[in-house]
């Protein structure tokens, strides 16, 4: 089982965040842009970790030690069944430098663009607290 799998099915906070590269890009289903940093990266995904019921993945697709994976997923958000997928990249490092997430169907995605949307503001106050926290250590 791949590290980042086993963190996140563990509902791992600290791990997950360890995983992550300083400059990870995460790139939405959801949203236009990607989003860089570690901070927002971490903060999404502990929000979206709330938003997902039923989460679980269900394959694993990459190489032991390869620096591409990806990781397919099942979930519900609002009642809407979900089938995703993370694709992680991995720096020199071992680090997730790279995170995109694809889900279908239409509808899923939409129910889960409404559910990150509601708590948005929170995802960018928490990723504001994370650098303050750091910048002081």
């Amino acid at each position: 089982m791949h590290p980042f799998r086993a963190a996140v099915e563990a509902r791992d906070d600290v791990a997950i965040q360890a995983l992550l590269a300083d400059d990870v890009v995460f790139t939405s289903p959801v949203a236009f842009k990607p989003y860089p940093g570690k901070a927002i990266t971490a903060a999404i995904l502990r929000t979206v970790i709330q938003v997902f019921q039923d989460f679980r993945y269900v394959r694993e697709i990459g190489a032991d030690g390869g620096r591409d994976h990806a990781l397919i997923f099942e979930a519900t958000v609002d009642g809407k069944f979900v089938n995703g997928c993370d694709f992680l990249h991995f720096d020199d490092e071992g680090k997730i430098d790279e995170f995109t997430v694809m889900v279908r169907p239409l509808s899923a995605a939409n129910a889960l663009a409404a559910a990150m949307g509601e708590r948005f503001e929170q995802i960018q106050a928490d990723a504001v607290a994370y650098l303050d926290a750091a910048a002081a250590e």
